[in-house]
């Protein structure tokens, strides 16, 4: 939790009515935003929580996206994906 406090995206995996699902969270809105299209979640799903601090008993404003289904079995597949390539080094000059 101190990671989505401290502007990560922490994945909360739960279950709901004995189906699988995260709460994708974080104190950084704009983080969470710049994933709904990836996961094809609508902005107004975004649910405003905030969150007690364990370091300072302080609430502080966080936001969570619900996924569930099809959108987290996307979100499965993103995980297992290979990581990308480098970049190629510079050009010599």
């Amino acid at each position: 939790m101190c990671f989505a406090l401290d502007g990560g995206v922490w994945l909360h995996r739960h279950r709901l009515r004995g189906e699988a699902m995260v709460h994708l969270v974080s104190a950084d809105r704009e983080r969470l935003l710049a994933l709904a299209p990836h996961l094809g979640l609508a902005l107004e799903w975004l649910q405003y929580k905030p969150l007690k601090d364990p370091r300072t008993g302080a609430r502080v404003p966080a936001w969570h996206w619900d996924v569930w289904g099809a959108r987290l079995a996307r979100l499965a597949d993103a995980a297992d994906a290979p990581p990308p390539p480098p970049p190629p080094p510079p050009a010599p000059s």
